[in-house]
């Protein structure tokens, strides 16, 4: 990427500099005494909002974002930004309150997002996929002030209207509600000023949640610094996987909800290329993408990457553009990944992480790409910057090729989950070391190997599932005795959630009853896709259920494992 401009004062350079308000002098200079005299750039932001503000200078009248035949320009960004920010202010809206977005991908949402950063609110995106009480248990938790909806969720949210007080306004993106402000028009009345609101690097700059153990999804935080320090780890010596050019196109096809969606988008902005959005993975409309946008890199999950191989058209698409796709978030058979690897023809990185760790710590370059190379059974190397550790019970690290739980230190984890003080502690040690839940082995060159997971979750098409939440469900059946849910092997999402069902005496049910019955309370993704009926459960003399006992079966031959 090139340089910013450094000849840039305050003064206008021209038509893509944009015109500095009062309020925005007044920032620049400060940030200028800060940095010795220099103008803020993305390389010494402290905050996001400071890289849009330097991209917006360095970039102007360039296209930061493309959806659905509209283009946004660094410079517009910055301005929409400003306005978001000024409107949130307006309503009410106080520093580090939490604001809600129930929508799928667009880039009013990437406006909102660092909008709300400009005014130091924290943005919670919704999964999108869930059922009505699952949105509103977040809606709720996070106490969000304002809720921005989709149109494809208005009906949706009218339902669930009364079980969200917390919320003061309701605004949709796109129409659909005539008693509610249409983004745009909110956005567009608002002051152009940058409103200057004071940030640290360690505010929270957005909330992801992830599924709990519990049941509950938990509210991981996100700082500004996070994102810089994994975005800037090793930036001297990066490979170039890990560079970014200002030629770069960049699809944005993972939900927003989800860190390989958000962060993504954001580290688009933050290098300076351009992002193609995607309402929502549709497998045609990637082939779309990559012939009439150009698209040079992109991330997707394994599931997504199967249904766009598998198009009939996928083998004469032009992937020459195309310099790398990244992978990860759940396991990937060896036949798809050789396939994948044959027909776009570029570097391949897996990446491994978790939402606490604003994305990806370990990855596996192209060049260990190489079939029947034991390093493609492993998760690659940590990235510069990131400790990894393997565990054992005891908090004690162990030697090379023994399996214990992962953890990692760096810049990159988590301030904690939302209102969860103990579930924090639990997850992050008064040395920063974050836990990951995931069992591996190092190998003696530091390369990661992941051998199962030491908490019952389950990866279905990169969704997390945890037993409880979908075990809670099947047992408020009036019929059912107990329950309990393993993952099962899918070619299609890597694993399928199978449930173990034991009836009160005297009572039965079909399979079809529980799913159904399931179904209307929890999201359709982490509902049994079978289920079995045994008369009990089996148990260890402390009646805790073995679990493997039921699982084991159906994983016999199989590597039952995570990216």
């Amino acid at each position: 990427m090139r340089p910013p401009s450094r000849q840039c004062n305050i003064a206008p350079l021209g038509p893509c500099i944009h015109l500095a308000s009062r309020d925005e002098q007044r920032h620049y200079l400060n940030k200028q005494k800060h940095f010795g005299g220099n103008m803020t750039t993305v390389e010494n932001a402290t905050d996001l909002t400071e890289v849009v503000r330097a991209q917006a200078r360095a970039r102007g009248d360039a296209t930061v974002f493309e959806f659905e035949g509209r283009s946004t320009s660094f410079a517009q960004l910055d301005v929409h930004t400003n306005q978001i920010a000024n409107g949130l202010i307006a309503l009410g809206v106080k520093p580090h309150e939490r604001i809600a977005y129930l929508g799928k991908n667009s880039d009013l949402f990437f406006e909102l997002l660092l909008g709300a950063m400009k005014a130091n609110v924290v943005m919670a995106p919704v999964n999108w996929r869930l059922a009505g009480p699952e949105i509103a248990y977040i809606v709720e938790d996070c106490k969000a002030a304002v809720l921005f909806v989709g149109p494809e969720f208005v009906d949706q949210v009218r339902s669930i209207k009364s079980q969200i007080p917390s919320v003061r306004h309701i605004m949709t993106t796109e129409g659909g509600a005539p008693e509610w402000t249409d983004v745009p028009a909110w956005r567009d009345a608002q002051s152009k000023d940058d409103p200057g609101v004071a940030i640290t690097p360690n505010d929270v700059a957005i909330q992801l949640y992830t599924s709990g153990t519990t049941g509950r999804p938990k509210g991981a935080m996100l700082s500004h610094a996070n994102f810089l320090s994994l975005v800037r780890a090793g930036q001297d010596n990066k490979p170039e996987w890990n560079t970014w050019t200002e030629d770069d196109v960049s699809l944005v096809a993972m939900p927003i909800f989800h860190i390989g969606g958000s962060g993504w988008g954001t580290l688009g902005v933050y290098h300076g290329a351009k992002g193609v959005i995607a309402r929502e993975f549709d497998p045609t409309k990637v082939l779309d993408f990559f012939e009439q946008s150009k698209i040079t890199k992109l991330f997707m999950v394994p599931a997504a990457m199967q249904f766009v191989v598998r198009q009939p058209r996928a083998r004469s698409v032009d992937f020459s553009r195309l310099r790398y796709m990244l992978y990860g978030a759940s396991p990937i058979p060896a036949a798809l990944l050789k396939e994948c690897i044959e027909v776009f023809k570029c570097g391949f990185v897996q990446m491994y992480g978790m939402t606490e760790t604003t994305g990806t710590i370990v990855a596996l370059a192209p060049e260990d790409h190489i079939e029947g190379s034991e390093r493609m059974r492993s998760a690659g190397k940590a990235l510069p910057g990131v400790e990894i550790a393997i565990l054992d019970p005891d908090g004690n690290r162990l030697p090379p090729r023994q399996v214990g739980e992962i953890a990692t230190r760096s810049g990159s984890n988590m301030v904690g989950y939302w209102n969860l003080p103990e579930a924090t502690a639990q997850t992050i040690d008064k040395d920063n070391w974050l836990r990951t839940g995931d069992a591996g082995y190092m190998d003696e060159d530091g390369f990661l190997y992941i051998h199962d997971r030491i908490k019952d979750m389950i990866i279905s098409g990169a969704e997390n599932i945890y037993p409880a939440e979908v075990e809670s469900a099947i047992c408020d059946h009036p019929d059912v005795a107990e329950a309990a849910v393993i993952g099962v092997p899918d070619d299609k999402w890597g694993e399928a959630v199978k449930a173990i069902v034991v009836m009160k005496p005297g009572k039965t049910a079909t399979a079809t009853d529980i799913i159904n019955f399931t179904r209307e309370r929890i999201a359709g993704f982490k509902t049994p896709k079978t289920v079995d009926f045994i008369p009990a459960l089996p148990r260890n003399p402390s009646g805790k259920i073995l679990r493997r006992h039921l699982r084991d079966p159906y994983w016999e031959g199989k590597d039952r494992k995570v990216n």
